[in-house]
C-alpha cells in the first residue's frame, strides 16, 4: 500500500512538472512571437513580469529557464541591454533559490558571458556576481570550473591578460599553458619567452596550487616553438623553475636558499620574482613571515590580491593585469 502511494505521488509530480514544462513553452511561445516582430520593449517587460510572478510562487526552475531562453534569444537579435538585463535575472534565481553549483549551470553561466559586449559595464558586473554565488557568497574567488571557462572564452577574444587571471584561479595548467604560448608568440618579444611561464608557475604557487604550476611549466616548455627542449634550458630562468619545483616536492629549506642565491642576477629581470619567492618560502619550506606587518604599495596590493585577501574580484583582475610580464596594451 505504501509503494502504491509512492507511486501515485511521483506521478502526480511528474504530471505537474509536465504541465509546469507545457505551461512555460506556451508562454515561450507568445515572447518569442514578439521578439520576432521586433516588439523588444514590450517582449522584455513581459519576461520581468513573468520572473516576479514565478518567482513569487517558488517556481525557481521555471523562472531561470525562461529567464535563460530569453536572454538568447535577445542576444541573436542583438538586444545587448535586455539580455544583459535578464542573465542578470538568471543569477537571482540562482542567488534566491540556494541553488547547488553544478557544471550544466556553470557552463550556461559562460554561455551568457560569452555573448556579452566584451566592453560593457554590465559583462563586468555579471562575472563578478556569478563567480560570488559560485562559491557560496563565500571571500573566496570563484569556483574554479567557472573561472576556467570565462578563462577560454575571454582566451578566444584575444584579452590575454584577464584569461590569464581566470586560468590562475582554475585548476587547468595545461589549458593556461597553450594559452601563455599563444600570447607569447602574439605580443611578447622572442627575449622574454621564458618570463611568461616564470611568472605563471610562481603565482600558481603562490595559491599553494603546486599541481598546476608543475603541469604550466612542462606543457608550456613543451609546446613553445622558441624553447629547445629542455632540461637543461638555454634561458636560466627556466632551469631555476625546474629546480624549484624539484625543491618544492623535497621541501628542504637549504636547498631552496641556495637556489634562490645561485639565481639571483636571473631574478633580478623582474622585481616581483623576489616577492613571490619570499611567500614560496613561508608555504612549502616553512620561512618565517617577514617583520613588516604586509608589503606596501602596489607590490603589497599585487601579491594580497593574488592570495586573495581582497573580497573584489576586479581589484585582483587589475593587480593581476599590473603584474604581466610586459606592458603591451
Amino acid at each position: 500500500c505504501c509503494g502504491a502511494t509512492t507511486m501515485s505521488e511521483q506521478e502526480s509530480l511528474r504530471c505537474s512538472t509536465a504541465r509546469n514544462r507545457g505551461g512555460v513553452q506556451r508562454v515561450e511561445g507568445k515572447l518569442r512571437a514578439s521578439v520576432e516582430k521586433g516588439d523588444y520593449y514590450e517582449a522584455h517587460q513581459m519576461y520581468r513580469t513573468l520572473f516576479f510572478r514565478y518567482m513569487s510562487q517558488a517556481k525557481h526552475a521555471e523562472a531561470r529557464e525562461l529567464m535563460y531562453n530569453g536572454a538568447l534569444l535577445f542576444f541573436s537579435y542583438n538586444q545587448q541591454n535586455s539580455a544583459a538585463d535578464l542573465s542578470m535575472l538568471v543569477l537571482e534565481v540562482l542567488e534566491k533559490s540556494e541553488t547547488k553549483v553544478e557544471d550544466e549551470i556553470l557552463e550556461s553561466l559562460a554561455k551568457l558571458f560569452s555573448l556579452m559586449d566584451q566592453n560593457s559595464p554590465e559583462r563586468v558586473a555579471f562575472v563578478s556576481r556569478a563567480l560570488k554565488w559560485s562559491t557560496g557568497g563565500s571571500g573566496k574567488l570563484g569556483h574554479p570550473k567557472l573561472h576556467q571557462l570565462l578563462a577560454v572564452t575571454l582566451w578566444k577574444e584575444q584579452n590575454y591578460s584577464e584569461s590569464r587571471y581566470h586560468f590562475l584561479h582554475s585548476s587547468d595548467g595545461e589549458g593556461c599553458a597553450q594559452m601563455l604560448v599563444e600570447y607569447s608568440a602574439s605580443r611578447g618579444f622572442r627575449s622574454e619567452v621564458d618570463m611568461f611561464v616564470v611568472q605563471a608557475v610562481l603565482q600558481f604557487l603562490c595559491l599553494k596550487n603546486k599541481n598546476s604550476a608543475s603541469v604550466v611549466f612542462s606543457t608550456y616548455t613543451e609546446k613553445h616553438p622558441s624553447i629547445e627542449k629542455g632540461p637543461p634550458f638555454v634561458q636560466p630562468l627556466l632551469n631555476f623553475i625546474w629546480f624549484l619545483l624539484l625543491a618544492v616536492d623535497g621541501g628542504k629549506l637549504t636547498v631552496f636558499t641556495v637556489l634562490c642565491e645561485q639565481y639571483q642576477p636571473s631574478l633580478k629581470r623582474d622585481p616581483m620574482y623576489n616577492e613571490y619567492l619570499d611567500r614560496i618560502g613561508q608555504l612549502f619550506f616553512g620561512v618565517p613571515p617577514k617583520q613588516s606587518p604586509s608589503y606596501g604599495g602596489l607590490l603589497g596590493n599585487l601579491l594580497n590580491s593574488l592570495m586573495g585577501a581582497g573580497e573584489d574580484d576586479d581589484g585582483a583582475e587589475e593587480a593581476h593585469e599590473d603584474s604581466s610580464p610586459i606592458e603591451l596594451d
